[in-house]
């Protein structure tokens, strides 16, 4: 039986997937597992949880469900309303409740949706806490007394959420963006409701598209995951920066006065640099993941950087940060974690960072963009189900035609295979100088994968 956790929580399809029966069972479960571990079950006060969602339609079903699980486990549900993920994060702790729960499938279409949790600090469950809660899920979660009387949870809405996240959001940085011309894509989603009104509180110009959510045009044709309105856009208005964040706003791509879009190993390149020049990069380090660009690891060599690299998936890249006392990690879609500010990636710290960046240099994002330079990078994904996404690590042909890439691009770049931590399927990535062989030896890969695992 596939694992119920992925890479980022529980995700997907709304409805046949992501079932209310099943989000009831989490919310009952998660509620007794997270409060318990943060040593409330034997706390005076019912614990709080808090509940954000994104702009998706399947919302209102997810947190319904949620919330009774979450009352039927005797815990207080605080729905905050539509809220980008990194704000939820943030907001636990703010609030000082006991755990929280987003509803979000982030950069996904919006017939899927999700489940993330934070505990009291406001981190992502590590493994061993997802572990639990799956493990109740499927075995005892059903033969446990229920609290009845008094002890039945309550809901107690908060309206604030947002106003609190954004008048935070404002002291991360010291400056302020007056002639700064940004164009800003919200994936008609959470950032929706905090991008615009915490840049224009900051002094910057806006131009702002798909900002208007309507349930069911999250990520659709636009956002992090489609950048070429972004990018046209950038560069019709004249703007000095483009901004694209995905549906819960926990990451963040930008695009140059030029058009060209700056990925999220660029955006770490960029203010990892500038914070080591100001004595502000931690350890002298940027955690990076598997996936980053092979130049920008070349860049640290040659800046002084040390880049420990981690399994693909920000809360990887927070383990490592917190293990060693770093500053800055991340990914290079995009979800870029500043630890001084937040606990988790956060687009629009992301994005109130490299502005700053640009404001205190005076120079374009173009210029700022070439600290490193990306190496040609081709990926394939191979759909594969779930329960085989690992089963060509044990494929004889599959391992052969792998190994034999590697040896061809062993001295010039490199070969990563890995399983979706969200998807069903394999992603296949080389990097290296030869863009067409690149293309074709990739493609190999894949055709063996697709005839072996099907």
């Amino acid at each position: 039986m596939a694992r119920l956790f992925g890479t980022d929580g529980v995700r997907g399809v709304a409805g046949t997937e992501l079932t209310a029966q099943m989000c009831f069972d989490i919310g009952r479960a998660a509620a007794m597992v997270l409060t318990a571990s943060s040593g409330q079950a034997e706390c005076p006060h019912k614990p709080r949880i808090l509940l954000g969602r994104d702009t998706r339609i399947s919302g209102d079903m997810v947190q319904a469900a949620l919330t009774a699980g979450f009352c039927a486990a005797g815990a207080v549900a605080v729905p905050v309303g539509v809220i980008p993920t990194p704000a939820l994060a943030w907001l636990t702790r703010e609030y000082r409740a006991d755990a929280a729960a987003m509803i979000s499938a982030s950069h996904n279409p919006m017939e899927y949706n999700g489940i993330k949790f934070f505990n009291a600090d406001g981190y992502k469950l590590d493994d061993a806490l997802e572990d639990r809660i799956e493990a109740m899920v499927r075995g005892a979660l059903h033969t446990l007394d229920l609290p009845s009387g008094a002890a039945v949870g309550t809901v107690e809405p908060v309206s604030t959420a947002v106003e609190d996240y954004v008048s935070y959001i404002l002291t991360t940085i010291d400056t302020r963006l007056d002639g700064i011309r940004a164009a800003v894509d919200c994936a008609n989603g959470a950032a929706s409701l905090t991008a615009p009104s915490a840049l224009k509180k900051l002094g910057a110009e806006l131009t702002v598209i798909h900002n208007e959510p309507d349930g069911v045009n999250i990520n659709a044709g636009c956002g992090s995951t489609h950048m070429e309105d972004i990018q046209r856009l950038t560069v019709e208005s004249g703007a000095d920066v483009g901004l694209a964040f995905d549906g819960d706003a926990d990451r963040l791509l930008a695009v140059d006065e030029k058009g060209n879009i700056v990925n999220g190993d660029q955006i770490m390149a960029i203010c990892g640099t500038y914070l080591k020049a100001q004595g502000k990069l931690k350890n002298d380090t940027i955690v990076a993941t598997v996936m980053s660009n092979l130049g920008f690891f070349q860049m640290a060599e040659r800046e002084g950087i040390q880049v420990p690299r981690t399994k693909v998936g920000d809360r990887y890249v927070l383990e490592k940060m917190l293990e060693e006392g770093d500053c800055l990690g991340g990914e290079q879609s995009g979800h870029v974690i500043f630890l001084e500010h937040n606990t988790t990636g956060d687009g629009l710290i992301t994005a109130l960072q490299l502005l700053s960046v640009m404001k205190h240099t005076g120079k374009p994002l173009s210029e700022l963009a070439k600290v490193m330079t990306i190496l040609p990078q081709v990926v394939v994904n191979v759909p594969v189900d779930n329960e085989r996404k690992y089963d060509y690590i044990d494929d004889t042909e599959i391992m052969e035609t792998i190994r034999k890439t590697e040896r061809i691009f062993e001295d010039s770049g490199r070969v990563l295979i890995r399983p979706s931590g969200t998807e069903a399927m394999v992603r296949i990535m080389i990097e290296g100088q030869d863009l067409a062989l690149m293309q074709q030896k990739a493609d190999e890969i894949a055709a063996v994968m697709r005839r072996n695992l099907k």
